[in-house]
């Protein structure tokens, strides 16, 4: 693996990614002295300002996709012969003929790439379903320098930040679940983030998959340059094995729909398919933390868009028994989001609003709801859990990040089920 030729490699971020990176890299042969660790909130990295890069020699820099590739910093360095590289890029150079698939979207990509991975693991158990979703994939690639195993299947969530910098991948299959307006705070506009979205079709040689129910994934069809399909639910000649999955809310069917054709494009087995249709759902994606004095309590944490938090108000007011109230959660950290699109919730007169965290006043006043606003989402529920009764619906799908209160999603969705769970043991 020709890598010594492109030192020093400067790793922009030690996150789950920048250290998969650094072992990857490691594993690849470079000396430790030829890696070195950047960034500036971490304590742990080898160096934290920017200046201090001008000391080095020109090498390689695997940016982190938290980092923007487009701000200051990034293109100085670049303009001095710097190579800009990813986690990612790192990890292809291990590939060899594997079947890799990539999943993306606004909304459902976690789920679909979930979905497929259910369905591969079976035909074959060492497949690797990760990126975005959690795992590097420079996680698998140390596994084949190591010699411990090679898969068949790759399985990719990709977000629009790895698609930016991701031009080595070359996915077999893909997938784009939905497209509406997210991570305004990083692009331009609207159209350069579902641009972004859209290049996933330059890297895909046979087929990509495309949501049918997305307007917006539509328009945008042209932008996909590479051969393409356009499912859904409501036009599938499979809904009756597709009304099998276990999934809640009929947004889910579409993904699974999604997910369906290209399990049938791999000629997956009988059994893997129904490994699909049995997948029960993601952590913190319309989780059910259960029913506690006939309330059903959802934590939907990962909803930080316009478009989750509106299918997953549909899915949880379908659960509200008569005369009860789905009691609805909003808040978190903005990223100057389209708040005013959830103004279309006050046709319904059995959702109860309530604001949260840094953007809950923003979120409150751009979506013209009337609720209550709180500073932290543990005070938000605490309100809540005083006004439930019988019948009712409690629904965390705050709309905005978690970074104002808590370390991430997960975090925030952990909070919110401890909180409940030990609300209902004392009670």
């Amino acid at each position: 693996m020709a890598l010594a030729s492109q030192v020093p490699f400067v790793i922009i971020g030690i996150g789950k990614s920048g250290l998969a990176a650094k072992k990857f890299l490691l594993a690849a042969g470079l000396s430790p002295n030829d890696i070195i660790t950047f960034d500036e909130k971490n304590s742990d990295a080898q160096l934290k300002s920017w200046d201090d890069l001008k000391t080095l020699s020109i090498g390689t820099l695997v940016v982190s996709p938290g980092v923007p590739l487009n701000s200051n910093a990034i293109n100085q360095l670049k303009n001095q012969g710097w190579h800009i590289t990813s986690e990612i890029n790192l990890a292809c150079s291990a590939f060899t003929d594997e079947i890799v698939i990539g999943v993306t979207g606004s909304v459902g990509k976690s789920t679909v790439t979930s979905l497929i991975g259910e369905a591969v693991r079976v035909d074959d158990p060492k497949a690797f379903v990760g990126g975005n979703l959690g795992t590097p994939v420079c996680e698998y690639a140390l596994q084949i320098l190591q010699k411990k195993h090679k898969a068949q299947y790759v399985v990719i969530e990709l977000s629009s930040y790895q698609l930016e910098n991701s031009d080595q991948l070359r996915l077999d299959f893909s997938a784009i679940t939905f497209l509406s307006s997210n991570h305004l705070e990083r692009y331009p506009s609207a159209d350069a983030y579902y641009k972004t979205k859209c290049n996933i079709g330059k890297m895909t040689k046979n087929l990509c998959v495309l949501n049918a129910s997305s307007v917006d994934l539509m328009k945008y069809q042209n932008e996909i340059y590479s051969p393409k399909i356009s499912v859904n639910y409501h036009t599938s000649e499979k809904k009756s094995v597709l009304q099998k999955s276990q999934l809640i809310g009929e947004h889910n069917l579409d993904n699974v729909a999604v997910a369906f054709e290209l399990t049938q494009q791999l000629k997956l087995s009988e059994k893997a398919i129904q490994a699909l249709l049995n997948f029960s759902g993601l952590p913190h994606r319309l989780e059910s933390v259960g029913v506690f004095d006939s309330c059903l309590f959802i934590n939907d944490s990962k909803a930080t868009a316009m478009d989750s938090v509106l299918v997953a108000t549909q899915a949880a007011l379908s659960k509200v028994s008569a005369g009860g109230n789905l009691h609805l959660l909003l808040g978190g950290k903005d990223k100057n989001l389209p708040w005013e699109e959830l103004q279309v919730l006050v046709q319904h007169s059995n959702i109860k609003f309530t604001f949260f965290g840094q953007c809950g006043s923003i979120a409150q006043s751009k979506s013209r709801l009337a609720g209550t606003i709180f500073s932290k989402m543990t005070e938000a529920l605490s309100s809540v859990l005083s006004q439930v009764k019988s019948g009712d619906v409690v629904l965390l799908s705050p709309g905005g990040t978690s970074l104002d209160e808590f370390k991430n999603f997960e975090e925030r969705g952990n909070v919110f089920k401890e909180l409940v769970l030990s609300y209902y043991s004392v009670k």
